[in-house]
């Protein structure tokens, strides 16, 4: 929380919402706390007033909305957090780098609307879900090897996904050695994914949601003799709630045939 948290608090009638972040947007409406947002960006889905995009939303269409607080994420919103700052609102800024950051930013959001309850309640379930998956797969696997798992967040160039997803991957029962957990994701090429030989490629293209032919990634003829798997990007992309489901969700494609 950055400028003067009690404001946003106390305000009369619950704090009025701004957010700038898609992944805010989400948890958000998870808790139920959706009533108090009153403007989001066009790539949020949450039917209120749109302010702009993700980097560059209007400013005073967002003054005209007169939020207690405005929301935002990732380092790549720092130059907007500053922005808004400098211009006077309250900002909750949250950057998680890791799958346990991205749970506790549901605890963060939940305080800084004035619902720490609904926050905490949304973070423990949460790590409950994601403690059943560990436990799941670990039976599942024995003593077997982890399969070898590549993520690809963008395809030109290809990207190998990194933030939370390689803490992702290892929740799901998988093995990431393209991207060290917290590093952003980074451009690989195709020699570095071919010796590793993964078993499971996922595809999850920023901005695609799942509307991506596995086969574009077969047309490439890296050598890579893998099963092709497409989820929708907010799944894996998202430091949201949805981002258990996509842990959930590698779990099912990772150990479907085990």
């Amino acid at each position: 929380m950055e400028g003067d948290p009690e404001r946003a608090r106390e305000a009369e009638g619950g704090p009025r919402v701004v957010s700038l972040a898609p992944s805010s947007t989400a948890t958000l409406a998870a808790m139920g706390a959706e009533d108090a947002v009153v403007g989001v960006t066009a790539h949020c889905e949450l039917d209120r007033p749109v302010v702009g995009g993700w980097l560059n939303p209007d400013y005073d269409r967002i003054a005209e909305l007169d939020p207690d607080l405005v929301c935002t994420s990732d380092g790549l919103q720092a130059d907007v957090r500053d922005e808004l700052l400098d211009r006077g609102f309250e900002v909750c800024h949250v950057e998680p780098d890791g799958l346990a950051a991205v749970v506790d930013s549901f605890e963060t959001l939940g305080r800084a609307v004035g619902r720490p309850e609904a926050g905490a309640e949304l973070a423990a379930e949460a790590r409950d879900r994601l403690a059943a998956v560990r436990d799941t797969v670990a039976a599942e696997l024995g003593g077997r090897p982890r399969p070898v798992v590549y993520c690809e967040e963008w395809s030109d160039p290809p990207m190998a996904a990194g933030n939370w997803v390689p803490e992702a991957v290892e929740a799901a029962g998988g093995r990431y050695p393209f991207v060290s957990p917290g590093e952003r994701s980074r451009e690989v090429s195709r020699s570095a994914v071919e010796v590793e030989g993964p078993d499971h490629v996922v595809l999850h293209v920023c901005g695609h949601g799942d509307r991506v032919d596995p086969e574009s990634f077969r047309a490439r003829g890296w050598d890579v003799d893998a099963d092709v798997h497409v989820v929708d990007d907010d799944l894996l992309n998202q430091p949201s709630p949805r981002l258990v489901e996509g842990v959930e969700t590698l779990s099912t494609l990772l150990h479907d045939d085990e």
